[in-house]
């Protein structure tokens, strides 16, 4: 009888740790996503800082830089002209931008090395574009964030951590979902 009760208060025990261990966890995980710093480490993943980088704007008469903390959250969008889901979800992003561009910066980055800088402008030009857009001439940034597809786009919070990496085209109501979830967060 004794072997009995020791064998059972050891395994209430040890569900009474289990039980505290996992509310800490899941504390634990509700405060990163709350505070959004999982690393300080650079990385093109969820929970990590966004790489830095500097990039020209496609007319050449201004620097962009991503890294670090911002004032806004940050939309960064890769793509390419010849892109068709990139030229499906331009009239989106625009639409998006307008909405959000006092809370929400939006970076159109144009991985010109798989593209050209004529055609880019026409781009631009033909969806009527008035966000930064960016010229990756070289395509050192889309490498640098594991480009493997276009269109990629990251949300970046306020801190610097990318927040949400959206591969391929995604509907504006899942991406604005998103802006929205992140613009309720305290700065």
């Amino acid at each position: 009888m004794k072997k009995s009760t020791g064998v059972l208060l050891l395994l209430v025990v040890l569900v009474a740790i289990t039980v505290v261990n996992n509310q800490r966890v899941s504390g634990e995980q509700l405060a990163s996503s709350r505070d959004a710093i999982v690393s300080t480490e650079e990385a093109p993943r969820e929970g990590f800082m966004a790489p830095s980088f500097t990039l020209q704007s496609i007319d050449g008469q201004t620097s962009y830089e991503v890294g670090g903390k911002r004032n806004k959250l940050l939309f960064l969008n890769f793509w390419a002209s010849w892109c068709g889901p990139c030229q499906a979800e331009a009239p989106d992003l625009v639409m998006l931008y307008g909405k959000y561009k006092d809370q929400l910066d939006m970076y159109s980055v144009n991985v010109t090395s798989n593209d050209t800088v004529d055609k880019a402008k026409q781009f631009v030009d033909q969806y009527s574009f008035v966000n930064p857009v960016l010229m990756d001439v070289k395509g050192d940034v889309f490498k640098k964030y594991n480009g493997m597809a276009f269109p990629t786009n990251l949300l970046i919070d306020r801190n610097g951590v990318v927040r949400h990496v959206f591969i391929g085209m995604r509907p504006i109501k899942d991406v604005e979902k998103a802006v929205n979830h992140l613009l309720k967060e305290a700065p």
